[in-house]
Formats: C-alpha cells, structure tokens, sequence
C-alpha cells in the first residue's frame, strides 16, 4: 500500500509503526491507525502511556527470567506454587501457555530461546547457566524440559540434562501429545495440559 504523498504523512508514519509489529499487514495498520484516529485524545493518550510504560518499567524475575513488574515475577513469589519443580522453557510466551492449562502448579526458568548453530546462538547466548546454579542453589526435585519438539530444542534438552548433576533431581520431558515441531505457543490448552500430566522421564537416543 503506497500513499504516494496523496494522504496525511502523519498518518502513514502511524501506519509504518503499526505494520512493523509480527503479522500485521498494512491493510490492519491502516485499520489500527484511523481507529485511533476516531478514539479522543485522552483515550489515546491512556494507550500510547501504556505501550511506552511496558518498555519503560517491565523487568526481568531475578530467579526465574519471567517478564515481571518486580525484581521477582508474581510465580516465584507465590508460596503455594511448588519450589521444587521447575519448568524450562524457550520463552514467555511458553509461560503464558502453560499457564492457560491451569495443570501446573510450580515454577519455570525461561531460557531466552533455543541453542541453534545455524542462527548463532549457543549455550553462552541463553539463561542456561543460571539455571544450573539454581539446581546447585535451591531444593530442586524435578525438571522438566518444556522445549520446542524440534532438533535445536533436542539439543538443549541434551545440553542442560548433561549440565544437571545433581543425581537427585529427576529429568523429565512433556508427553509426545505435542506433535513434533511444534512450538507450546500453539498448542491448543488441553492438548498442553495432558503432555505437562503425563510427562516422562527425559531419556537420550543412542
């Protein structure tokens, strides 16, 4: 979509911003931006403060990695959630699922992402040693690998279950309910919710 000049500058800037989020198309920018425009001032005002307070004032849980307000995210605060299961995940938006399933009640670390050679990215980039030293640190009972069913999630699977030496601390994996090479954020809730259940030990191919 080219404006050619022919339409408010203001408003195709508004556009550009809003077609650099992921999946939105200039059609749905135009869209967010001339809804905006119908919204008065104070209204807008309220919206734009709460997208710049977000990036402003969100933090990182000190423990875990969560998004949070605090220094320590709402989870690992909270003294009924289980302190000695932790739930290794690629990313936030793992959290937010699993959440959703209401069928897991103790703590996560989120990694940042996954170990991919081909991207760069190896065990140094990700949250890996951090959760090494709280299996060192804390009363950790079980872990379970909560990673994309994908060769780079397998291979930090394989990573940090080589890292973990506590003999004590039971390796676990979600059931194979999530279908390989899927990612947990698309995973429909009940579907998740049955592969947290039913997980199984975390064992490596030969």
């Amino acid at each position: 979509m080219d404006f050619d000049g022919k339409s408010s500058k203001l408003l195709e800037e508004a556009i550009i911003q809003f077609s650099s989020l992921p999946g939105i198309g200039k059609k749905t920018a135009l869209r967010f931006a001339l809804h905006l425009l119908k919204k008065n001032e104070n209204e807008v005002e309220t919206f734009a403060t709460t997208i710049l307070k977000m990036k402003t004032e969100t933090r990182f849980c000190k423990i875990c990695n969560n998004i949070s307000d605090n220094d320590i995210c709402s989870i690992c605060e909270d003294k009924t959630r289980n302190k000695e299961l932790i739930c290794v995940v690629e990313g936030i938006h793992d959290v937010m699922a699993i959440e959703s399933t209401s069928q897991y009640n103790g703590t996560y670390h989120v990694l940042g992402g996954i170990i991919s050679p081909m991207e760069g990215i190896g065990p140094a980039d990700l949250s890996i040693l951090p959760l090494i030293e709280r299996t060192k640190s804390e009363k950790i009972s079980e872990i379970i690998l909560a990673l994309p069913t994908t060769m780079e999630g397998d291979t930090t699977n394989y990573y940090i279950s080589r890292k973990i030496i506590n003999p004590d601390i039971e390796i676990t994996t979600l059931a194979r309910g999530v279908a390989i090479g899927d990612e947990l954020q698309y995973t429909d809730e009940i579907t998740l919710g049955q592969s947290i259940l039913h997980r199984k030990p975390f064992t490596v191919k030969s």
